[in-house]
């Protein structure tokens, strides 16, 4: 049975955010390196095996579309996050409108008790039978203070009300949202829970002999992956300032492992990588890849440059780091690994749709 899984940043130095692990799901259960990749990206060669490499393409299809799910939950965990934040805000302000409201509502009751103690309440039909003109000058001015005074914590109060009011208002809705995104954000998780328990159904039915040849073939294209994306990475590439350093950081990451909502400094996801890349050059973005396409400065498609995100997929699901030369280093999907690898318009199915300088 697949499950969700959560790592500890202080044990496993991972953002504490769900995972859910191909690792567990499938390297566990029938002890694979859970490294596959897709056969439209692999790098040549030719499988001995067609099954094999049928089989694989299966799995890999089904880990991409896992991951793309698991990228729209991250999204989904970045907005829950602003939700709450604000939500929490909206609760301080309605405690603090509250012990207003309250502390006015006091204040206008001892008023009317000093009215009351110093005989003011009836004061002004008396005043209108005096025959001292000094006392009812004197009078008078008490009973306009008090009158003053009562009018302005009145319009205080019913200010006050208005505001705690429309502030309830506000509260409900903000709740009403933060469990409709906790809702989808669940979904989502679940939705990308099933995609791998399909993969853990697919390799369950393989013999031991179809088992060792996906592993061989698996540990081979790992192999050349590694072997390219660190020859490449020798290569000097044109990036500065704040690209250069982001760059150079994925690049220190190469080999390894994807793992759902993981940022390092271990495993990644694609928006977990790109997101401590950036930090590591000062820049702090959310970890979700299309929540991070709304930050940086536009750059059109063809004047990307090394340094750059390139975001894909509408919506988008998938972010990596342009290496310069119609290539990137990202983390691709469950199963893979950090890698240079080339794109075009189209990367694994999704279009490339922005890229974004920071």
């Amino acid at each position: 049975m697949f499950c969700l899984t959560m790592f500890s940043k202080q044990s496993k130095g991972l953002s504490a955010r769900l995972r859910v692990s191909l690792m567990l799901s499938v390297g566990i259960s029938l002890g694979l390196p859970l490294n596959l990749v897709s056969t439209a990206n692999a790098a040549p060669s030719k499988p001995s095996n067609p099954s094999i490499a049928s089989v694989q393409a299966q799995v890999t299809s089904l880990q991409i579309q896992a991951s793309s799910i698991a990228e729209s939950a991250q999204l989904s965990q970045v907005e829950l996050i602003k939700l709450t934040r604000s939500l929490n805000s909206i609760k301080a302000k309605d405690s603090i409108q509250n012990a207003q409201l309250k502390a006015l509502k006091k204040s206008i009751g001892l008023i009317a008790i000093e009215q009351y103690k110093n005989g003011l309440l009836g004061q002004g039909m008396t005043l209108i039978f005096s025959s001292n003109p000094k006392q009812y000058l004197n009078s008078a001015q008490s009973l306009n203070v008090i009158q003053t005074r009562t009018a302005i914590k009145l319009r205080q109060y019913a200010v006050a009300d208005i505001a705690l009011k429309s502030t309830a208002i506000t509260l409900k809705q903000q709740l009403a949202l933060v469990k409709a995104t906790k809702k989808k954000y669940v979904a989502q998780a679940v939705a990308a829970e099933r995609k791998l328990k399909d993969v853990q159904n697919i390799l369950a039915h393989l013999t031991s002999k179809e088992r060792a040849r996906l592993v061989a073939l698996q540990a081979s294209q790992d192999k050349k992956y590694q072997s390219k994306s660190i020859a490449l990475s020798r290569q000097r590439t044109v990036a500065v300032g704040a690209e250069r350093i982001a760059l150079k950081f994925a690049l220190g990451q190469l080999g390894d492992r994807y793992v759902f909502g993981a940022a390092g400094l271990v495993f990644w996801d694609c928006s977990g990588l790109t997101m401590k890349a950036l930090a590591a050059a000062g820049i702090s973005v959310p970890h979700s890849a299309a929540a991070q396409s709304q930050y940086g400065k536009y750059v059109p498609l063809n004047q990307a440059r090394a340094g750059d995100l390139l975001f894909f997929g509408q919506p988008i699901s998938h972010v990596g780091i342009y290496f310069g030369n119609g290539k990137m280093v990202d983390a691709p999907h469950s199963g893979a690994r950090v890698r240079i690898e080339d794109f075009g318009s189209w990367f694994g199915g999704k279009k490339l749709v922005a890229v974004r300088r920071f």
